[in-house]
């Protein structure tokens, strides 16, 4: 990579990287979530993902944190927030921000099933013309069903409200969902 490509990547972004990264190294101290004197974080769990993809001038950064709360050991209610930075070089670059509120149910525990609201802010700015750029919101309710083991889920999700203007390439995506 060289010196001036990696300039290219907007500022926000890498505070966002330096934040998380030092945010982790904290994360690894030891703690006894046992000793916790409040039974309602002795029920909360954290998770969520980050994504990295480069390809011949493509760049796709993303990073969702979430939290959830467990009511019990079948149902579990959550927030999640979402950052994605995509650009196509001599094409776009676009930013999408928002966040989720997710909802779990384990009828069994290896099976997961949830819904998920999720709102994000799109703003897409196309190289060379500030008069195509478009900015808008864009509103996914997704249904999944995953097998679970442990904190991990993988699985599936549907987009029920795919759309022919819907920012992902396909309704149905698979996922990993992790919570420690």
């Amino acid at each position: 990579m060289s010196k001036k490509r990696f300039f290219d990547v907007p500022k926000s972004f890498l505070i966002l990287i330096i934040l998380f990264f030092s945010t982790a190294l904290f994360a690894q101290q030891s703690t006894n979530y046992a000793n916790i004197r409040n039974p309602f974080w002795r029920s909360v769990q954290f998770g969520g993902g980050i994504g990295l993809g480069f390809g011949s001038g493509y760049t796709d950064i993303s990073l969702a944190p979430s939290a959830i709360y467990n009511f019990n050991n079948y149902i579990a209610l959550g927030l999640g927030l979402q950052y994605k930075y995509l650009k196509q070089r001599d094409f776009y670059a676009s930013h999408l921000y928002g966040g989720s509120v997710i909802g779990l149910f384990n009828p069994i525990p290896e099976i997961q099933l949830s819904a998920e609201l999720e709102q994000l802010r799109v703003n897409i700015n196309l190289d060379g013309s500030n008069t195509n750029s478009q900015d808008y919101w864009n509103t996914g309710l997704f249904i999944g069903l995953g097998y679970r083991s442990g904190n991990a889920t993988i699985g599936g999700r549907y987009n029920v409200l795919t759309d022919k203007n819907n920012i992902y390439g396909s309704a149905f995506m698979p996922f990993i969902r992790v919570y420690f």
